[in-house]
């Protein structure tokens, strides 16, 4: 009589273990923001020809911000020198927008940043009005961090998933020898 009770309790629990399954394994990667205020970050440089701030990051994730010649640049991990190709910035001037969306992966087990998208506000190469927005794509990768991506904002309807499918991709660029991406319709700058 034990028997037709276990599977009865068996049976309804693997069903409801294997419908959970699917959706588990389908998010392998996640969204976190945080606010991109320089206001709330700390100033390392300044000087007439540019500055450089420490700011705060997805659950402390080194962050730096680093602006020249009116152009902006983000740089992350606790050596960013060392990680990254150096100060990477798009051709025309550009301000950063209020918000840096973090990719996560689960694959270690934990939820770890492996990339970042940022929209970049361009400016108009004649009149430095405000013309263009890029979603930048960087890649977070030991030794190996750079802009893996762009997307126009303005001239793709899905911008957000097209950015979002590029940055869940990260890892596999190389940042010395892979070109950039375009996605989509471009005509930013």
């Amino acid at each position: 009589m034990a028997l037709p009770v276990i599977r009865n309790f068996v049976v309804p629990a693997l069903l409801a273990a294997l419908t959970v399954s699917p959706a588990l394994a389908q998010s392998g990667f996640t969204s976190a923001y945080t606010d991109l205020n320089l206001d709330d970050c700390l100033i390392l440089e300044a000087d007439d020809f540019g500055a450089s701030w420490a700011c705060p990051g997805y659950k402390g994730y080194p962050l730096m911000v680093q602006e020249g010649d009116l152009r902006f640049s983000l740089s992350y991990g606790f050596e960013p020198d060392e990680n990254g190709v150096g100060f990477q910035t798009l051709p025309p001037f550009n301000y950063l927008g209020a918000k840096l969306e973090w990719r996560l992966s689960n694959a270690l087990g934990r939820w770890f940043p492996i990339a970042t998208i940022v929209r970049y506000h361009t400016a108009h190469p004649e009149t430095g009005e405000d013309y263009g927005q890029v979603l930048v794509v960087s890649q977070i990768a030991e030794g190996n961090n750079c802009h893996i991506a762009y997307v126009d904002a303005r001239a793709n309807a899905n911008a957000n998933e097209l950015a979002r499918e590029a940055a869940d991709k990260a890892g596999d660029f190389d940042c010395m020898t892979d070109e950039i991406e375009i996605i989509g319709a471009f005509g930013a700058y």
